[in-house]
């Protein structure tokens, strides 16, 4: 069952720039899994394919169509601020179940070099706070749509994705920033046959209806002292043209309904190609 999960926390201390990038995002989390589930944390510290997990930069306001990915200067102690973390695997929510319901508001959290306090972990969707949310892998397919309802068809043929931090995808040896039908729904696909348990049979025919039919994207850059990753933002559609059948159609959706909780493209659980669809 695909998890978001919003985490409220505030600094004790300024959350300088060098604190929020995606690496301590990463231990900060690994913290968290580790202080019920030692294992876990070692697991997912060593897993080197597909992450089970996406994180999102830290945020201290809401905004529903861009999340902040960098800072000019530091978040200061006692700022309210916000986390997403999102689960793909169905076993880590239960394994880490203990984590949430009994969080440890006594002591602080690390991040960087800061310390921080959790206030709460929300995990049902909440009118103020869109980011937080739960669904099967059986749910999110029954209710993707299919075209089949008159009312809804033409809604069920058009893809509309929201790049909400620096998007881009791994192409050979190489990072690519400019999204396209086959990087977008693969990187989704791959995902989803992970993690479901109704896994859907590649074929080329699944992609061959979608065309790009509208697109406002940027490049921006990402950077710390040790790497700098280019990717785009913005908002990007796509149409399901011709007689396509409506089981095609319904999994198309399923996949564009699925980013919401996997992420697209590279570097997902550093706090890129956080994705919502619109």
């Amino acid at each position: 069952m695909p998890y978001s999960l919003v985490i409220n926390f505030v600094p004790r201390s300024p959350l300088l720039k060098t604190h929020l990038n995606g690496r301590n995002l990463h231990a900060l989390f690994l913290d968290l899994v580790s202080s019920v589930d030692k294992d876990l944390g070692t697991q997912l510290h060593q897993q080197q394919s597909e992450k089970a997990f996406t994180l999102s930069p830290v945020q201290i306001k809401l905004n529903r169509k861009l999340m902040q990915w960098s800072y000019h200067r530091a978040i200061a102690a006692g700022t309210p601020c916000w986390w997403r973390i999102t689960l793909l695997d169905d076993s880590l929510f239960g394994k880490l179940a203990h984590l949430w319901l009994n969080i440890n508001r006594t002591e602080p959290w690390q991040l960087g070099s800061a310390q921080l306090d959790i206030v709460s972990i929300l995990s049902n969707p909440q009118s103020q706070q869109p980011w937080a949310n739960f669904i099967s892998y059986t749910r999110l397919y029954e209710q993707a749509l299919d075209g089949t309802d008159s009312q809804t068809s033409q809604q069920a043929r058009k893809i509309n994705f929201r790049f909400c931090t620096p998007t881009a995808f791994r192409k050979t040896q190489y990072d690519v920033s400019l999204p396209d039908r086959d990087l977008i729904f693969r990187s989704l696909l791959k995902r989803w046959n992970q993690y479901s348990e109704i896994p859907f049979e590649f074929t080329e025919t699944i992609f061959e209806p979608i065309y790009p039919s509208f697109f406002d994207i940027r490049t921006k850059m990402v950077s710390d002292k040790r790497s700098k990753f280019i990717g785009c933002v913005g908002e990007m559609s796509f149409s399901i043209l011709g007689d396509v059948n409506a089981q095609i159609i319904k999994q198309i959706n399923t996949l564009a309904d699925f980013s919401f909780y996997a992420g697209i493209g590279r570097k997902t659980p550093m706090g890129m190609g956080q994705v919502s669809r619109y």
